[in-house]
């Protein structure tokens, strides 16, 4: 499974921005996607996830209600919308992929970086 993600940049409090996340390689229903992020000085944290099929999502306490994670089968691409972003949503943000037997997330996309500002 290969990931590449786009999107991030620089916003003020209170926009919106969507990442996407391409993926390609393996058949992708058995396969649970998650985001990531980490933010300077701290450690990565679980953003959201999604089971490919049936699209069952998972989001963290911090974000619930203001982010949406999604995926779009044909188009093998998982997305993630923000909105109402916080200074405290700035972060070096991963898109990964783990099969839903395992409990690691083996596969990662490289990081793109949003920065909100206040």
């Amino acid at each position: 499974v290969q990931l590449q993600a786009f999107g991030g940049g620089l916003v003020q409090a209170g926009d919106s921005l969507r990442h996407s996340c391409a993926v390609s390689g393996r058949t992708l229903s058995n396969y649970y996607m998650g985001w990531f992020r980490q933010a300077p000085g701290r450690e990565r944290e679980f953003v959201a996830s999604i089971r490919w099929s049936p699209g069952s999502t998972y989001y963290a306490d911090s974000v619930k209600g203001r982010f949406t994670i999604s995926r779009d089968n044909a188009k093998k691409t998982m997305f993630l919308r923000m909105n109402s972003l916080k200074p405290e949503d700035t972060a070096v943000y991963y898109c990964a992929a783990r099969h839903f037997a395992s409990t690691e997330y083996s596969y990662w996309g490289q990081g793109t970086l949003v920065t909100v500002s206040s």
